[in-house]
């Protein structure tokens, strides 16, 4: 299990957030529907870093951004989503 560092209540267990998706992947609503499709449905899993957007689902219910090692689950960044950078 990782602990998260939530940057409003401190570390947390893992089973507290919810994973939404890789930071790459959030997309506008104006491509066209094999796009949309493809960016919402077909994701790479590449090795590696990787910044991706989690929901503090059963705690303060905050978005943040994290930048974690998706081989050995090394959390290296965490930011609030909207937080000055």
């Amino acid at each position: 299990m990782m602990l998260i560092p939530c940057p409003h209540c401190g570390p947390r267990a893992q089973a507290e957030f919810t994973f939404d998706r890789p930071v790459e992947a959030i997309t506008r609503p104006d491509g066209t529907a094999p796009e949309l499709i493809r960016n919402l449905f077909t994701r790479d899993n590449p090795k590696g870093p990787s910044r991706e957007l989690w929901r503090h689902t059963y705690g303060c219910r905050s978005w943040i951004t994290l930048t974690r090692d998706t081989v050995t689950h090394a959390i290296s960044d965490v930011t609030a989503v909207g937080a000055s950078q």
